[in-house]
């Protein structure tokens, strides 16, 4: 065995280091899904280029937007409740914060690893309903406060097919253990065959398909971009923000939100950081695994993307109709089914 360094570090300290990694991923994951994906894959399948003038081939284009961004006046309207207007932002990025503290990155490089990791995920990734919300009641603005209604709507309607679609992996797995159900898909089988585990994307490819059209619209993006269509309320909720705080909004919450989302879906229906032939219990694979599932949240963060640039804006009817005559049933059918050969298998 290969010796351990262990530090006893105090508990402050750790509470200090967990939280600066932590608040480090959520702008490194906004830059990098805007990058390769708003600014670069859209624009090659689109044939064109893209930003190229900002650093080598545009990568630096994200970096000089948030620097304008700062650089602009922070306004705040007339008859706008001021504290609740400025706080509107950052309880949406908290709330994204929060996802991250879950997510294993490896069998022992978690932030925190609850029993009850993916309730606590989809339970604060919830929270950011009340921002939207802060941001459309306090902007005292009529397409502000639209588009904050709208947004409510939209996600109380889709985070039920969200959390049903889970309910398949939970019942497969066992346990609400983020950690414990990478683990029931690395060790698992199909047909008795164990050498690639068991994702979950092979027996809960209706959940997971799902969990990617509930996550879209939990990030409000097209075709379920309702609450900010330009078209009809000029941006929504985020109208009347300026300078650093439309980039908390428009810049930073919203695609570390998708990262957190395409973060769960891998962990759930992916495997995680698990690879095939790879020791599970740590100890060298702890430098490959943060790779891994990095590597799987760009391929479900594509599909997410990919789906924002290729259908329409739905009607809002359209939109109600989707989540609550569709997803729902389905879900439903598809945790009946899953308990079902639970107990048969």
């Amino acid at each position: 065995m290969s010796p351990t360094l262990a530090v006893d570090l105090p508990w402050g300290l750790v509470v200090v280091i967990k939280t600066v990694v932590v608040l480090s991923i959520i702008p490194a994951g906004a830059l990098i899904l805007g990058y390769v994906f708003l600014l670069k894959m859209m624009s090659h399948m689109q044939s064109r280029l893209g930003p190229m003038e900002a650093g080598p081939h545009g990568v630096l284009q994200l970096v000089a937007d948030g620097v304008k961004f700062l650089q602009k006046e922070d306004l705040v309207p007339r008859g706008a409740d001021k504290t609740i207007f400025k706080l509107a932002p950052i309880v949406a990025v908290a709330s994204t914060f929060l996802i991250y503290a879950v997510i294993p990155v490896g069998p022992d490089l978690v932030i925190a690893n609850l029993d009850v990791g993916i309730f606590f995920a989809l339970a604060v990734s919830s929270l950011s309903v009340i921002g939207i919300l802060m941001a459309g009641w306090a902007s005292a603005n009529k397409y502000s406060l639209l588009g904050g209604l709208r947004a409510a709507g939209q996600l109380i309607a889709y985070e039920l097919p969200l959390v049903l679609a889970v309910v398949g992996v939970v019942i497969q797995a066992g346990t609400m253990s983020l950690s414990g159900i990478v683990n029931a898909q690395a060790t698992g089988e199909i047909f008795g065959f164990g050498g690639l585990g068991n994702p979950y994307v092979l027996t809960q490819f209706v959940g997971f398909a799902i969990f990617l059209i509930a996550a879209q619209a939990e990030l409000t993006q097209t075709p379920f971009d309702m609450p900010v269509a330009e078209s009809e309320l000029v941006a929504g909720y985020m109208t009347e923000y300026s300078g650093f705080r439309f980039l908390l909004f428009f810049g930073i919450a919203e695609p570390a939100t998708a990262f957190g989302f395409s973060a769960i879906a891998a962990t759930l229906f992916l495997g995680g950081w698990y690879l095939p032939g790879l020791d599970v219990t740590g100890g060298t694979g702890n430098f490959l695994w943060p790779r891994v599932l990095g590597a799987k949240i760009m391929l479900v963060a594509f599909f997410i993307f990919w789906f924002r640039f290729t259908y329409p804006r739905f009607r809002e009817d359209q939109l109600q109709t989707f989540a609550w005559k569709y997803l729902i049933p389905l879900s439903l059918v598809n945790i009946a089914a899953t308990a079902v050969l639970k107990v048969v298998f």
